[in-house]
């Protein structure tokens, strides 16, 4: 089997979040951007993957089209694992972490997608079996900064069945209104996205601790600081990390650091399936948590369900909070009653709309041969 060609495919989808969200910049953040790929084959199978993401999505568009994209066509796809080392070794020179790993991902995914499919079994198979067939999602909210809109949607979520919230804010009044809002039985998860230096971040945890967080994700700056992360979890904070962690042997310095009590690594970031798998493995061996990054509602998502569906232990799976305005792997990214359902079919188990894809595509086909 060869690979033939390789499609990327650039949505934009709008979205409703429940009030106005900044991550970058000033302006307001109303669409989801989503880099797709299809990767076609001479056997007539299809895989479909996906590369992080968000305001990336155009930079690593490009890392794909004309670096990456056209060292895999005409190669066997179902070596995965030879494949993937060759290429990650070819083209370290451009970064470990990035928009190069994060096509590397994409396309990681695919060649899985293409391994389920030929093999006619869902990708929880190839992994060592189903172990549950729906999985407790929590709702990751966006970061709003006003305390009133934050209780409004945490509110909401619960309403929704959500049992677990997290909230991307970096105050006390904010994550005051969130505890208030869900009462003291729902566990509340705080995400910071690396906003302190070690001992800010101490005396930060130390406001926080009346609100009874479940954990605090990336407290420090900058994110490689491991041993920094380790004062503050040794300050009685229980940490968490891991999407912009670069790789199996990062996240083992981590482990070594007792940085984290959980483990957070991103499908689409960190180099696919493969390197997911990898971390896994070693997480299990320093004994820490497991659970998934999921910042997205396409392949990655896909893939991260089927991770979460095999692993031994139970885990949380976490869900964007924001509807779309359409979703082109629907049903599989709704959740109902606080729960996401894994797919059954063969490989990611859902491929997309193809007229939500061509609705929301923001160019004409761009296709690797």
């Amino acid at each position: 089997m060869k690979i033939t060609s390789i499609e990327t495919i650039h949505l934009s989808i709008p979205y409703e979040a429940g009030g106005a969200t900044r991550m970058i910049g000033s302006k307001p953040i109303t669409n989801l951007e989503m880099l797709l790929l299809r990767v076609d084959t001479d056997a007539g199978i299809t895989g479909w993957g996906e590369a992080f993401g968000h305001a990336v999505c155009r930079t690593t568009k490009t890392a794909l089209d004309t670096l990456v994209a056209p060292a895999f066509i005409g190669r066997d796809p179902t070596d995965i694992v030879g494949l993937m080392t060759e290429m990650n070794r070819n083209l370290h020179i451009f970064g470990r972490n990035g928009s190069v790993v994060y096509a590397l991902s994409g396309i990681d995914i695919a060649l899985w997608d293409i391994a389920g499919k030929r093999s006619s079994l869902p990708l929880h198979d190839l992994f060592g079996g189903r172990k549950r067939s729906e999985l407790r999602a929590y709702a990751s909210l966006r970061r709003y900064g006003d305390p009133n809109v934050v209780a409004a949607n945490c509110a909401k979520a619960v309403e929704r069945g959500y049992r677990h919230i997290k909230i991307h804010e970096i105050d006390v009044p904010q994550v005051k209104a969130a505890r208030q809002a869900i009462g003291s039985g729902v566990p509340l998860m705080l995400d910071t996205n690396c906003p302190w230096s070690v001992a800010e971040a101490i005396a930060m945890a130390e406001k926080f601790r009346p609100y009874d967080l479940y954990c605090i994700e990336e407290p420090v700056w900058p994110p490689e600081d491991h041993a920094g992360l380790a004062r503050v979890r040794a300050s009685g904070v229980r940490t968490c990390a891991g999407e912009n962690v670069a790789g199996l042997h990062d996240f083992r310095h981590m482990f070594e650091a007792r940085s984290i009590d959980i483990a957070q690594p991103s499908v689409t970031k960190i180099g696919g399936i493969t390197e997911m798998r990898k971390i896994i493995a070693l997480a299990e061996a320093y004994g820490v948590t497991f659970m998934p990054h999921c910042g997205y509602f396409g392949p990655g998502y896909l893939a991260s369900l089927h991770i979460a569906a095999s692993l031994q232990a139970d885990t949380l799976f976490e869900r964007l909070y924001l509807d779309l305005e359409a979703s082109p792997f629907s049903p599989w990214t709704e959740p109902e009653g606080g729960m996401v359902m894994v797919p059954q079919a063969p490989g990611l188990g859902c491929d997309p709309d193809m007229q939500v894809v061509e609705r929301y595509r923001t160019h004409a086909p761009t296709i690797i041969q």
